[in-house]
C-alpha cells in the first residue's frame, strides 16, 4: 500500500505560454497537515488545483491513491444577497454524502444552530464552518483548504487551525493547506513549504525556523508560531532562497 494519499512529482505547470509552477516536488500523507506559505502570485492557488486534478500538469506526474476522496475549503464564497440559500440547502448540495452524515457533521463542527439561517447572514467564522463542513460531507481522505482563516482574528485562527488538527486526528486524513501569513500556521502543521514558482524552502516547522533562508525570509524578533508573515518577493528565489530586499510582501495581499 502506498504510503501518500497524494504526490506531484516534478510537477510544472504552463499557462498561456507563461511559467506558473516548476519542478514541484510535493507529498501529502494521512494523518498530516502540509502548509504552503508564499508571496503574491507565487503559484500557491495554481498548484492547490494540480493537487484537485481541476489543473492538467504541463509536465511531470500527479499521483493519487485510486478513488482518493477529497474535501475542498474555498477561499471564499461569495453569493447574491437575492439567492434564497439557507446553511442546510448549502450542505444539501454537497455530493456522495448519507443523510445522517449532515447533522453528525454540523454537532462536530457546533453549527446545528445556523442550519436555517441564510448564508449571506453568516459571520465570518460561521461561514468558514460552514464551508468546512460541506468538505467533511465527502468523509475525506485528504482535506484541501485554501486560506481557511481568511478574515478570522487571532482568536478565531487559533480555534479553527486546533478544529482542523482534531479532525485530523479523527479521520485520519491528510490535510493540505494554503496560508499567506504565518499567524499559527508553524505551531499548527507538520510541514512548511515555502512557494515562489518553486519549492524554495521546506521541511518541519521547528527545522526551517532554524534555518538561514527562512530566518531571512520570516525574521527572528517574534516566537516562529506568532511572528507575521512578510516575505520579500520581486526577486528570483536560488537554491537556497537568495533574496533581494526591494520591497516586501504583507500579510494581507492575495495570490
Amino acid at each position: 500500500m502506498s504510503d501518500y494519499l497524494i504526490k506531484l512529482n516534478k510537477v510544472s505547470l504552463t499557462l498561456q505560454g507563461r511559467s506558473i509552477l516548476k519542478d514541484i516536488q510535493l507529498t501529502v500523507r494521512a494523518g498530516e497537515i502540509v502548509t504552503l506559505i508564499g508571496p503574491n502570485g507565487a503559484g500557491k492557488s495554481s498548484l492547490l488545483k494540480l493537487a484537485l486534478g481541476l489543473h492538467p500538469v504541463s509536465s511531470g506526474q500527479r499521483i493519487c491513491l485510486p478513488n482518493l476522496r477529497i474535501g475542498y475549503m474555498p477561499q471564499k464564497l461569495s453569493l447574491p444577497e437575492t439567492l434564497p440559500l439557507s446553511v442546510k440547502h448549502f450542505l444539501q448540495l454537497a455530493r456522495g454524502y448519507h443523510k445522517s452524515q449532515l447533522m453528525n457533521v454540523c454537532q462536530r463542527l457546533n453549527i446545528e444552530h445556523l442550519l436555517k439561517r441564510p448564508m449571506q447572514r453568516l459571520s465570518g467564522g460561521e461561514l468558514q464552518r460552514a464551508l468546512l463542513a460541506r468538505a467533511l460531507l465527502s468523509k475525506p481522505e485528504l482535506l484541501v483548504l485554501d486560506e481557511p482563516v481568511q478574515g478570522l482574528d487571532v482568536s478565531g485562527q487559533s480555534e479553527l487551525y486546533h478544529l482542523i488538527s482534531d479532525l485530523k486526528d479523527e479521520l485520519n486524513c491528510g490535510v493540505l493547506m494554503v496560508s499567506h501569513d504565518l499567524h499559527l500556521v508553524m505551531a499548527a502543521t507538520d510541514k512548511v513549504v515555502c512557494l515562489n514558482g518553486h519549492v524554495c524552502c521546506e521541511g518541519h516547522p521547528q527545522t526551517v525556523q532554524q534555518d538561514p533562508s527562512y530566518l531571512e525570509l520570516f525574521g527572528k524578533s517574534m516566537p516562529a508560531h506568532l511572528a507575521p508573515y512578510t516575505h520579500h518577493h520581486d526577486h528570483t528565489h536560488g537554491e537556497h532562497c537568495d533574496h533581494s530586499h526591494e520591497s516586501s510582501h504583507q500579510p494581507g495581499d492575495k495570490s
